[in-house]
């Protein structure tokens, strides 16, 4: 972080420092505390960071951000310490002139989050969202980590109700814009499909008028904002919708996915370091980025090939002479689909396995969109379906009769079952929210690394 006055932020905030001071660090937690730093004391359902505040200070904090007084502590006072979080960083991004890319949408997020920071890192010394940082407290720090040596930022905006990507946006003022699609997650709290549509579109909020857009031309709610949007609307397809980018010529191979890239007149060859059609849609929106911001066609192709997946997100790993595909962090129908079709086209000795477990936060249609998992897994090459969940019995019903299918809600039943099926040549899905935990029944089944 570079410097900046106590004076400028209290301005921002409304409201008045106690001490003049420079920082350079604003910290949220005294565990990990530089000494002439800023303590934000944030509010938590579980935790009040208002109670060390004084620990803070002498721990050797300057100055303290709280929604009260505190008695023999200086404090700058403000009405809502999380919301002063994202002021500050929003008043400290606008020192920094470059590029911003913010990332949204239901599903595909954070991989095109790193497909995106892998193409600028070509050529821009670029800031991106660690890890799954993308809330209301994980954005507003991501901008605080810009120093005068970055030349771009990818920041990814998550979101479960209404408002949340506005105050992001607000915040981090992006330059370009992704939305990657609209399904259902967080649909209990949206209400709609459209509901989420509304809250992803609010990413726009904090944009310049002028500042483009990037989605999907193969998305039914997305597709007509090229023509509905009074700013610039780029769009991607691989299904052969009109659009600015396509993809044509998709082979996936031993985990790498080739593909031409098709932009006018040129038809560009591109290799991916992963599978799955909807990773070759991330891969066309993070193109889009490199080409709005200036760069080599080379280099964006060597951005893209120097993609590796993170977390838990399709990990493809070999175990026990197994190939299991990990994809355990998040879930939704499409997600499901996508996954689904990976498994179905993966190169298979033995027989291909899938492990479904419930897909969270869906509410009253919780019931229906796991049905229509069902449907999808009924058209699949599978050998055995295993339910893992109380919502995933759903999938069971509509799966058919094609094959095996095993239901249950106890995690040492499944363990059980799957060590006792699973053999040498199988390759092997397991795909769920990550409320569910699946990554500890692969621990489980298979051994710790």
């Amino acid at each position: 972080m570079e410097s900046i006055s106590l004076a400028q932020i209290a301005e921002r905030l409304g409201t008045v420092t106690p001490v003049q001071a420079d920082i350079t660090e604003i910290s949220t937690d005294t565990r990990s505390l530089p000494a002439g730093c800023l303590f934000l004391a944030l509010r938590g359902k579980n935790f009040d960071g208002h109670d060390f505040v004084k620990k803070a200070i002498d721990d050797g904090a300057v100055v303290a951000v709280t929604d009260r007084q505190i008695e023999d502590v200086p404090c700058i006072v403000v009405g809502d310490t999380g919301q002063a979080l994202l002021d500050i960083a929003g008043l400290y991004r606008e020192q920094f002139d470059i590029p911003v890319v913010g990332i949204t949408g239901s599903v595909g997020k954070t991989t095109t989050k790193e497909l995106t920071a892998c193409v600028l890192s070509q050529k821009f010394n670029t800031l991106k969202t660690a890890q799954n940082l993308n809330n209301e407290i994980g954005c507003p720090k991501t901008l605080l980590q810009l120093t005068k040596e970055h030349q771009a930022a990818v920041i990814e905006m998550g979101m479960n109700h209404f408002g949340e990507i506005s105050r992001m946006t607000n915040c981090a003022k992006p330059t370009i814009a992704i939305i990657t699609n609209i399904g259902f997650s967080h649909v209990e709290n949206l209400g709609s499909q459209d509901g989420i549509l509304k809250a992803k579109l609010e990413i726009l909020e904090g944009m310049e008028n002028d500042a483009p857009l990037i989605t999907s031309a193969d998305d039914v709610r997305l597709a007509p904002l090229k023509k509905t949007l009074n700013r610039p609307v780029y769009t991607f397809s691989t299904e052969g919708n009109p659009a600015d980018v396509w993809a044509e010529d998709i082979k996936e191979e031993n985990g790498v996915t080739t593909f031409s890239i098709c932009h006018g007149e040129k038809k560009l060859l591109a290799v991916l370091p992963a599978i799955g059609e909807h990773n070759v849609k991330n891969a066309l929106a993070a193109y889009l980025v490199g080409v709005l911001t200036g760069m080599e066609e080379q280099e964006i192709l060597c951005g893209l090939a120097s993609y590796s997946p993170v977390g838990a997100r399709q990990n493809i790993l070999e175990k026990n002479g197994q190939t299991v595909i990990e994809d355990c962090y998040n879930a939704s129908p499409a997600s499901m689909k996508a996954a689904l079709q990976v498994l179905n086209n993966y190169p298979c000795e033995g027989r291909r396995i899938a492990v479904l477990g419930d897909m969270l936060e869906l509410g009253d249609m919780s019931q229906e969109l796991h049905e229509q998992v069902g449907v999808i897994a009924r058209d699949c090459n599978l050998n055995m379906l295993y339910c893992y969940g109380t919502a995933s019995q759903f999938i069971a019903q509509k799966a058919g009769d094609k094959f095996g299918i095993f239901c249950t809600d106890d995690e040492n039943v499944l363990v059980s079952k799957l060590q006792e099926y699973t053999k040498e040549g199988d390759v092997v899905l397991f795909k769920a929210s990550h409320g569910m935990h699946l990554e500890k029944i692969i621990e489980a089944v298979y051994g710790a690394e």
